[in-house]
């Protein structure tokens, strides 16, 4: 299986509903390193490493994200893999 990294960006009612927390959360259960944080403009970014199959399950749950969000649109970038991460923050 190969390794994938990718940048999202999500959009919605994502801040103020746990996504941050719940995506490291999720992150975590498929071994997905990286970091999340929100943005100025409302709307979440993150950065997820790992073997394609877990970065994609982690992608896939950020379209819906946790019950209390509204995900409106994921915009996802694939980016070279570096493997420069050992552990899956929130940052500020």
């Amino acid at each position: 299986m190969a390794d994938k990294r990718v940048h999202v960006f999500v959009e919605g009612r994502v801040q103020g509903v746990f996504f941050r927390s719940k995506t490291q959360k999720t992150a975590n259960s498929y071994n997905v390193k990286g970091w999340v944080k929100n943005l100025y403009d409302g709307r979440v970014e993150a950065l997820f490493e790992g073997k394609e199959e877990d970065v994609e399950r982690v992608v896939l749950w950020c379209h819906q994200g946790p019950v209390s969000s509204s995900v409106t649109r994921v915009e996802v970038k694939e980016e070279p893999f570096t493997g420069e991460f050992d552990s899956f923050l929130i940052t500020y």
